[in-house]
């Protein structure tokens, strides 16, 4: 039997520190546990919101009226297939665990996202990415169970619609299912994937190009570049009281990042996106904005060390955080036309 606890503050439970309580809440650690908490939730009418790492998240400060299913399943299996090794882990596994163990045995392709507060189950939903790897690169099999139907079911890659932070699990099918495991086909030995200007930066001045980089370099390197950033969890470093990168790199026509171009005195930083269109770098567009790295309203300010995220300094509401987050917005859309749009879910919020 699983355990239901009503009015639970859901702050700790996230990384920014913010929002109300759950009106009702449990943590089931097994599929089984998924099904008995939908059942008792579908029996009274209530709306069920699945929690992980709370990593990407904001919580209203009115909490969420409904069932919070804080998901617990745990365990990491691997076996080998062909000349891959299938890393199988459960939704509530911590995400940076897992990424250790691949790179304990020495399994690229999950390398340069060491260091991502949150759980596994949450990482196809969004498609987490970063240092020039997403995790759609690797996922093979989604489990989940429907909602609805309390039936289980499996994606495999493609049917899991990936796109740049998309899946069909935060589009189309957004609340239709809820994920429970997740497969991972990883390359032992493999080449470590060193793609992204931070970390080309990092090894060309450490060693010379002819020596070949390990995947423990690898994540040991990201590990340090993300904590600079104050994007590593540390209770004694405020900056890290964020949801992470919290406005997404906005993708637009190559003809507006022409105009912006025309019109900068400095280069505009962007990455082909492909049929005509480019992403800008969203922390970029905020600074040349006149927006610096430490601007503050009230409790929350941007961090000293990551222009995209927004920190709570200590005792901040839900609210505040929306009053920077609108301010950002509003300042950017003056200054470009582009409309920045925020990556953490925002839960009970609005109707």
């Amino acid at each position: 039997m699983i355990e239901i606890r009503e009015n639970i503050s859901l702050a700790p439970y996230t990384t920014l520190r913010v929002g109300g309580a759950a009106h009702y809440f449990c943590e089931p650690e097994d599929e089984a546990g998924v099904l008995e908490a939908l059942r008792w939730a579908h029996a009274r009418g209530l709306p069920v919101f699945v929690l992980g790492g709370g990593s990407n998240l904001l919580v209203s400060d009115t909490g969420f009226r409904g069932l919070v299913l804080h998901i617990s399943i745990k365990g990491i299996q691997t076996h080998a297939d062909g000349d891959k090794r299938i890393y199988s882990a459960g939704a509530g596994v911590e995400w940076d665990k897992l990424v250790a163990q691949a790179v304990q045995d020495n399994c690229a392709g999950i390398e340069c996202l060491s260091g991502i507060p949150g759980t596994v189950g949450g990482t196809p939903v969004q498609n987490v990415g970063a240092y020039g790897q997403d995790v759609s690169e690797t996922i093979v099999r989604v489990c989940a169970i429907e909602t609805a139907t309390l039936e289980h079911v499996e994606f495999d890659n493609e049917a899991c619609g990936f796109s740049y932070r998309q899946s069909r699990f935060n589009g189309s099918d957004l609340g239709r299912y809820i994920l429970t495991r997740v497969d991972f086909a990883l390359q032992p030995g493999g080449t470590p994937r060193i793609a992204y200007g931070d970390l080309k930066r990092h090894f060309n001045s450490a060693h010379s190009s002819d020596r070949r980089t390990g995947i423990l370099e690898v994540r040991d390197a990201v590990l340090a570049i993300r904590r600079a950033k104050g994007m590593v969890l540390d209770e004694n470093d405020l900056d890290s009281q964020s949801a992470g990168s919290f406005f997404k790199n906005p993708v637009v026509p190559v003809a507006l990042y022409e105009r912006l171009s025309a019109a900068s005195a400095a280069p505009v930083p962007h990455f082909d996106a492909g049929e005509g269109k480019v992403k800008l770098a969203a922390g970029w567009l905020i600074e040349a904005s006149g927006i610096a790295r430490g601007f503050a309203l009230g409790p929350v300010a941007i961090s000293n060390k990551h222009t995209l995220a927004l920190v709570n300094r200590g005792n901040a509401t839900a609210a505040d955080v929306l009053r920077l987050k609108d301010f950002v917005q509003r300042r950017v859309h003056e200054r470009f036309g582009v409309e920045l749009r925020p990556e953490p879910v925002m839960l009970g919020f609005g109707a």
